[in-house]
């Protein structure tokens, strides 16, 4: 019953369902993302405490042959850097609410998962076609930023029909990295660790780069946006391995990537959906996701993100649709300019180069296979104006943080986001009843 064209209408029943699944209060969210709340326990916001706690636990994972300290020079110059840097620390830490132990623990398992999978070594050599084909299946990069410099997502479940899972899966005989061809972890799941790898090691070191709000903290989070219109309760559930692989892997492996999700398009019966999905995550996860009502998907997204980073069919002015490449605004495209490719027939616009890349600060490396060859090509990343100021920004930056992670001055673009809060926060419930029944 729930394959029609037509959704059932809501009923106060299930809305009151739907608002108890999900108590997430998005005004008040956007309202803590408008300052500088939402950067505590983040690097160079962290109390004196959790600077100590920091400190404690490098020395164990260090003493435990996991972390390797910098090597600097008798003048102070860094010679060596160190085997992996606070920011990735801090996300344990935070994960675990600074329980040291916990936080070993959890980073010991990724570490050691990490090796037995070869994690480095599948990005570097998953054929283009397969990582485009995982692309295609999961959580897709617009291109954009939300105000804080967090890169912004686009999940849209109704593509993956039957069909489209049909295709996915029938490339996994083919595109498994010659690396890892013992593997005894499906392909699907390879595919997905290339994924995440694309986040941590080009999306992010890519959003931190550029100019923001808080350039002395790296960006290590990313939002997203899940539309679930069109979608019936059949299909979700033949979608719920697929769907679960990646929270399953992300709340192990990649902690604390998460910024917020913004559910939006939920159908009536979505309360026996969230039902499923809620067991799927830690409570510090389900917090972070947020259930909107029609009547709230523009205020909210235009909270956190200018107009011109949300895609026309959410209120917005980004030309961008499910599948498409990153939609680049200027300051990226400046960056990634050597990894443009020409203009197809039909296009308005250039893409980037499709696979895996790593941006390395003042370089991009281009890794995968295509046809079985390796792609190992360096290209410098160019000093624009806007990278320059970014990093003058960040240097000045890290000299005012009180020690405390407060600061004293809120930014314009800050203050906007509390302001459109505001506007959220006054949606009366009977507008938001008559949306979403309509």
């Amino acid at each position: 019953m729930f394959w029609g064209n037509k959704t059932p209408q809501a009923s106060e029943q299930d809305l009151t369902r739907t608002d108890s699944a999900s108590k997430n209060d998005p005004a008040a969210s956007a309202s803590q993302a408008s300052g500088t709340a939402w950067l505590a326990g983040h690097l160079h916001h962290l109390t004196p405490e959790q600077d100590q706690k920091l400190q404690e636990f490098k020395a164990l994972c260090a003493e435990k042959k996991y972390y390797t300290p910098a090597v600097e020079r008798a003048d102070g110059v860094e010679a060596k850097p160190a085997s992996h840097d606070d920011a990735t620390l801090l996300r344990f830490l935070r994960a675990r609410k600074f329980d040291i132990e916990g936080a070993w623990a959890q980073f010991k398992d990724t570490e050691d998962w990490r090796k037995d999978n070869a994690i480095e070594e599948l990005y570097e050599n998953i054929s283009v076609d397969s990582y485009e084909a995982a692309r295609r299946m999961y959580p897709q990069w617009t291109g954009r930023r939300d105000r804080r410099g967090i890169p912004v997502y686009v999940f849209q479940i109704r593509h993956l029909d039957n069909k489209a899972v049909a295709a996915y899966n029938s490339t996994m005989t083919t595109g498994t990295p010659e690396t890892h061809k013992s593997s005894t972890v499906p392909a699907r799941l390879l595919n997905l660790f290339a994924l995440y790898e694309n986040l941590l090691r080009f999306v992010m070191p890519l959003a931190s780069a550029l100019p923001r709000p808080n350039p002395e903290t790296p960006i290590v989070t990313s939002t997203n946006i899940v539309d679930v219109s069109g979608v019936g309760l059949k299909q979700f559930w033949n979608l719920k391995s697929h769907m679960q692989d990646a929270s399953v892997l992300a709340t192990a492996h990649y902690p604390e990537t998460l910024d917020r999700i913004f559910i939006i398009g939920a159908p009536s019966f979505f309360p026996t959906v969230w039902g499923w999905i809620k067991r799927w995550f830690d409570p510090g996860t389900t917090s972070k996701i947020f259930i909107l009502s029609a009547a709230e998907v523009e205020p909210t997204l235009t909270s956190f993100m200018e107009p011109s980073s949300i895609p026309k069919q959410y209120g917005g002015e980004l030309d961008w649709s499910w599948g498409d490449m990153p939609n680049l605004d200027e300051p990226s495209r400046e960056l990634l300019r050597g990894i443009e490719q020409p203009l197809a027939d039909g296009q308005k616009r250039k893409d980037i180069l499709k696979g895996p890349v790593l941006f390395e600060g003042d370089h991009l490396e281009v890794l995968g296979t295509v046809d079985g060859k390796e792609r190992r090509d360096i290209v410098p990343i160019p000093k624009t104006q806007a990278s320059v100021k970014s990093e003058a920004n960040a240097a000045d930056s890290t000299e005012k943080v009180a020690p405390n992670g407060a600061e004293a001055k809120v930014e314009d673009s800050e203050k906007t986001i509390d302001e459109v809060a505001v506007k959220v926060n006054q949606l009366s419930v009977d507008e938001m009843q008559k949306t979403v029944a309509a």
